[in-house]
């Protein structure tokens, strides 16, 4: 679904004027398969919000090459298909509210991809079904909480079809029920829809339920695998900035005090097992 070579982005440096480039990723290459549920993380700057703008076809590469389904983002002429191909969630759903109702709102994709009714029709309800927003449709998306007004953003997603979705820490300004529900929405959108899922968060617990991780560092990738591959790699974490699932984390040091364990587990379920 996503094959990246050799990427490299730069922007200008308005903050410092000994420094005229800020190099945000270097050399840069990775693939998604079709179907996989992949988790970027890293600190502040690592580089994963570029990433994923990138993806969308929002900013372009400085210089190597990215693919969606077979289409090179520089190809003016593909811009419309790949950002169909290739949806997004912001972080904050406010930046993408444009209309007076959520089944408008979740119909706006669609119709600037021309789907005319009945079938507008029908992915708009379907949409808003599986986000659970049935009770909603007429109302506002201002009188919604921010839960609510994430799940209309992805509904809006859902409805353009979109085999590849890129989540922009969509729980960062969420709270915990919030969160949930949102996991909840995408892991469905994975496993039982099989959409491409690009999830970037700074949220571990999130990144465990993923099939890979990548951990970007100053922009390049400092580690990739399975998560228990990674976070079982707590002390290069650490030094990279970054935390690891809290019950790891306590198995982690139990093994260190002498207490044997397999595996580190990746949620309470599994470390209660273990105990």
């Amino acid at each position: 679904m996503i094959k990246i070579e050799n990427l490299n982005f730069s922007y200008k440096n308005e903050s410092d004027e000994n420094i005229e480039y800020t190099h945000a990723l270097k050399s840069l290459s990775l693939e998604i398969n079709d179907g996989e549920f992949v988790a970027i993380l890293g600190h502040n700057g690592s580089g994963k919000s570029t990433l994923a703008k990138l993806l969308n076809g929002q900013i372009f590469p400085t210089s190597g090459d990215i693919w969606i389904a077979g289409m090179n983002t520089k190809d003016e002429d593909k811009i419309w298909d790949i950002r169909e191909k290739c949806s997004m969630v912001f972080q904050n759903p406010d930046n993408q509210m444009v209309a007076t109702t959520v089944e408008q709102e979740v119909a706006f994709g669609p119709e600037n991809l021309q789907v005319e009714n009945p079938k507008l029709r029908e992915r708009v309800d379907e949409a808003i079904k599986l986000v659970g927003m049935e009770d909603y449709v007429k109302k506002s998306p201002s009188e919604l909480s921010g839960g609510q007004k994430q799940r209309v953003s992805i509904a809006g997603v859902i409805a353009m079809l979109s085999d590849c979705i890129i989540f922009d820490e969509p729980t960062a300004m969420l709270d915990p029920q919030g969160r949930a529900d949102v996991m909840n929405i995408i892991k469905t959108l994975n496993k039982d829809m099989n959409k491409t899922v690009v999830h970037i968060t700074h949220y571990m617990e999130e990144a465990a339920m993923a099939d890979r991780i990548i951990v970007l560092n100053e922009g390049r990738k400092a580690l990739e695998g399975s998560a228990r591959e990674v976070f079982s790699k707590v002390d290069e974490m650490k030094a990279l900035g970054l935390t690891v699932p809290q019950v790891t984390e306590i198995a982690f040091k139990l093994r260190k005090d002498g207490y044997r364990f397999d595996k580190l587990p990746l949620n309470i379920e599994e470390f209660l097992e273990l105990i």
